[in-house]
């Protein structure tokens, strides 16, 4: 009965590891069959009425494949400035081949202009308009998973006023994912402050303005440890800094209610 038993149970031990071997590939296939994306745009604030960008096509090339070209879910004109502070829009949904993503390009239009105080200009965007900004994101698509991507088109780094008081758009964009999404929230007293919130870690350094209610949020944060620097937009209040603010992936960091002093 022995000599029986032994081959029989070590004939089950190698089906079942074998059988755990192919689930496990399985689950980290990136090659063969598709993945489902989702875009989301969203913007670092500027000091501007309204910053109105014209979308045509976002286009994802995935290695060893063709470029996949997606009219956004509303193709035409988007106010940047209405999506700040954690606030932003689908901008298009699409499946393309599981892999690693070569290229992402941010194909925009001519219809293109900021309007400061209430005075509207154009703004020019050649490079943009012949083969699209070209986005620098890095990430690995399995087969059968969903992802969500957010672009974040900084308004105050993009506009440039050139010397004869015309206005050119160049584009400052940074795209992340659920994966790389560091968070940081909170709010700033007094409401009349007016006031500009900076992150900074190293040499990098964003930017939020309040909404109405004092709130602010910085969204797709790299790992690390942030200074936090607030500056007053009126006389009478001192600037503030925090500093050793965490910031770490797929956490929302609250450092509660920052109150500007006399």
């Amino acid at each position: 009965m022995k000599k029986i038993l032994a081959p029989v149970l070590f004939c089950c031990m190698l089906l079942a590891t074998q059988a755990c071997k192919k689930d496990k590939n399985e689950d980290v296939n990136t090659t063969g069959g598709t993945a489902k994306v989702a875009m989301r745009l969203t913007d670092g604030p500027g000091d501007y009425d309204h910053v109105y960008v014209d979308i045509q096509q976002v286009v994802i090339t995935m290695e060893g494949s063709s470029a996949v070209t997606v009219a956004p879910i509303r193709p035409g004109v988007y106010d940047l400035l209405e999506f700040s502070n954690g606030i932003d829009t689908l901008l298009m949904e699409t499946t393309v081949p599981a892999g690693k993503v070569s290229q992402i390009r941010l194909v925009l239009g001519s219809n293109n202009s900021v309007v400061i105080n209430g005075a509207s200009y154009d703004l020019g965007t050649p490079s943009a308009q012949e083969s699209g900004l070209k986005l620098n994101l890095k990430e690995t698509l399995v087969a059968n998973g969903s992802y969500t991507f957010w672009l974040d088109f900084d308004a105050g780094k993009s506009i440039v006023q050139t010397g004869n008081g015309a206005y050119k758009l160049k584009p400052v964009i940074r795209a992340y994912s659920e994966l790389t999404n560091g968070r940081v929230k909170g709010y700033i007293m007094p409401l009349q402050a007016m006031a500009t919130v900076y992150a900074i870690v190293g040499n990098d350094t964003l930017s939020a303005i309040p909404d109405a209610n004092g709130f602010f949020m910085f969204g797709g944060l790299a790992e690390g440890m942030y200074t936090l620097w607030v500056e007053p937009g009126i006389l009478g209040l001192q600037p503030y800094t925090m500093t050793n603010v965490q910031v770490s992936y797929g956490v929302e960091t609250n450092v509660g209610v920052i109150t500007l002093l006399p």
